[in-house]
């Protein structure tokens, strides 16, 4: 069961629970992948940057994306980014033999040029080895690497293993067309396109050729009936059902706070046990929390997924 370069619908990424002590809650990941099941997605990805990756020991990470991958019922992606290709080797190989559908690599932030971009993916590659499929993460806001068109077009020529990009560059609607656009003329191999960025342009990202997301937003079942409406053609039913998500949306997409706003809602749908991260950490306030929880008030009227929701 791995990844392709056909894959569409929505892969979410998945949040890390923690106790409030900051050790590992394996109860909630249980229910999680549970939740997600119900939800509809088509896969998940872990142990990525809103996955608390780089605050979990090697250890951790094999258990706790084994734990999931032997839990769920679908394809599970596992971020092995590291500093180092022996790391990124061990953890990749790992996560694989327990059953993990592919893996997700961001660049190192220090990287700048052309060339320095493709020489680094050319590197993961082999040390992820060749039957091992892998997703290019393009996130320029976090990492500070500025992937151009041509150089995902070259890391997807260079890299038969190189099945898709999650895209979170922003703005970013012109380089879907772009990339779909060089497709078309053979000059580069089909990736499938996933979006990140909490699905905030998911709306016309998936008219202009992507084929779904590969975010964490709190509600996931929204983003799968999102990209099925979509994918039906049903451009104004997909648009309301966005428009009524918007507001929290981007509120949860605030950087230092987001993650603690997707943990907090998910506590209130009664996936996690509890809304800890592991420090350092962002913190919601009393005043925030009252304001998210207006937020999905506001919500339930037009949703109703976020009705009646425990405080």
């Amino acid at each position: 069961m791995t990844i392709s370069r056909t894959e569409n619908g929505v892969y979410s990424i998945a949040p890390t629970p923690f106790t409030p002590d900051g050790s590992v809650d394996y109860t909630s990941i249980d229910r999680m992948v549970d939740f997600y099941t119900q939800a509809g997605v088509t896969g998940l990805t872990v142990l990525g940057v809103l996955g608390e990756a780089p605050k979990l020991t090697q250890q951790e990470s094999i258990e706790i994306a084994s734990r999931i991958i032997n839990r769920a019922d679908f394809p599970v992606i596992v971020g092995v980014s590291s500093p180092g290709f022996a790391a990124m080797k061990s953890l990749s190989s790992a996560v694989m033999d327990a059953g993990a559908a592919g893996v997700m690599i961001a660049p190192l932030r220090t990287l700048r040029t052309d060339d320095q971009i493709t020489n680094y993916y050319r590197n993961a590659s082999a040390a992820v080895g060749a039957d091992t499929p892998f997703v290019i993460q393009d996130f320029p806001l976090t990492f500070s690497v500025e992937m151009s068109v041509s150089v995902i077009a070259r890391i997807a020529n260079e890299n038969a293993n190189a099945v898709m990009l999650k895209h979170e560059d922003w703005p970013g609607l012109e380089k879907i067309s772009a990339l779909r656009a060089l497709e078309d003329d053979g000059a580069m191999p089909r990736l499938s396109i996933l979006c990140g960025n909490g699905g905030s342009f998911l709306d016309f990202e998936t008219e202009r050729g992507a084929d779904g997301a590969m975010t964490g937003y709190c509600f996931p079942d929204t983003l799968v009936e999102l990209v099925g409406l979509a994918g039906k053609g049903e451009r104004d039913a997909a648009h309301d059902l966005f428009d009524a998500h918007l507001p929290l949306l981007r509120y949860e997409q605030q950087p230092g706070v987001g993650l603690a706003v997707r943990k907090y809602v998910f506590a209130r749908r009664g996936v996690l046990d509890h809304d800890a991260q592991r420090t350092p950490a962002g913190k919601l306030t009393d005043t925030a929390r009252r304001e998210v929880d207006y937020l999905l008030d506001r919500l339930a009227r037009r949703d109703s997924r976020a009705a009646d929701l425990p405080k």
